[in-house]
């Protein structure tokens, strides 16, 4: 790049301009992580692009980006993070339970903005979620916490099922709790349950004939972040071989899946994007309270529970917060 210097005399003196190199600040640089793929996941970076657009950040125009992506190999997220800390990012968003740690042993300097479904005091991010202390901060939905109220909303729908069978990812961060949760839902309604396990696609293809062969009559499928990037092979498997699912997300219901209930995970996204500003800004991870998702979203597919042979109760349409057709 030529420089061109420019002379003037002031008071008789030479003043020699900077290089306008110099005179140009370095835009703040992002790094974004995620377990899952970003292709799966393109509704979640926008939530996030929103909210740090609301504090007055837009790729392209003031900030930049370095993405890194898992596409749900969790053992690549350890070099992933250390990755972004050798680009010198300003700061870190982990988004996803799988990612917070392996960011957060990747740099005790560089402020990092996770999202997750599951507690953050117990995985070990923060020291409490009213002072996180350290330089993590950020977002969590009611994920984990709801798969008594998963159970009880399907049993609605499938009153005369005797047995429930419950799908978990067995190489899952949250799976000692997501299987403590989900069994202990079946407990508090008298159900029977099978437990099945899945980490590939593959393993997924078979889970679904095992469900049948169980006479289960319903199935609850963990909060995953591997799951949440199978959501429409997830619905496609349950609905060709006729098993009444539940998931968290609305994809799963979408792409048609029984019902979905869980905590609003673009909120979440769109929170951890206002958080980064603000911290771009200048204020301290340390200093800023985790938010808490409270809002909860119930989607159900009217097309699918028709195509299974289920009466959705006029009850539980009305609480739903979209009716997918």
């Amino acid at each position: 790049m030529r420089r061109r210097k420019f002379f003037g005399l002031i008071g008789g003196a030479v003043v020699w301009p900077l290089p306008a190199r110099a005179q140009q600040r370095r835009q703040p640089k992002i790094g974004f992580l995620n377990g899952a793929s970003y292709t799966l996941s393109a509704h979640l970076v926008k939530a996030f692009h929103q909210g740090l657009g609301e504090t007055g950040f837009a790729e392209g125009r003031n900030v930049t980006f370095e993405y890194r992506s898992a596409e749900g190999q969790y053992t690549r997220l350890p070099a992933l993070a250390a990755d972004l800390v050798r680009q010198e990012v300003d700061v870190i968003t982990a988004t996803g339970t799988p990612t917070g740690l392996p960011a957060k042993a990747a740099t005790a300097t560089i402020p990092i903005v996770f999202v997750t479904g599951s507690d953050p005091v117990e995985q070990g991010l923060v020291a409490s979620l009213g002072r996180p202390g350290g330089n993590l901060t950020g977002a969590t939905t009611l994920a984990v916490e709801l798969g008594q109220k998963r159970v009880e909303l399907l049993r609605e729908l499938v009153p005369k099922a005797k047995a429930v069978a419950i799908l978990v990812n067995q190489k899952g961060p949250n799976l000692a709790t997501v299987t403590r949760d989900l069994q202990g839902a079946a407990r508090t309604f008298g159900l029977p349950f099978h437990m099945l396990q899945a980490s590939t696609d593959e393993e997924l293809e078979t889970v679904f004939p095992n469900v049948v062969k169980t006479g289960a009559g319903m199935l609850v499928i963990g909060t995953d972040t591997f799951f949440n990037s199978k959501s429409a092979l997830l619905a496609a498997l349950a609905l060709r071989h006729k098993v009444p699912a539940v998931y968290q997300y609305r994809e799963f219901a979408a792409a048609g899946g029984l019902i979905s209930y869980a905590g609003s995970i673009t909120d979440a996204y769109r929170q951890a994007g206002i958080y980064v500003g603000r911290i771009l800004k200048g204020e301290k991870p340390a200093d800023l309270p985790v938010q808490q998702s409270t809002k909860a979203e119930l989607f159900i597919n009217l097309k699918t529970a028709k195509t299974l042979g289920l009466t959705v109760p006029p009850i539980l349409l009305a609480r739903a917060d979209e009716v997918i057709e």
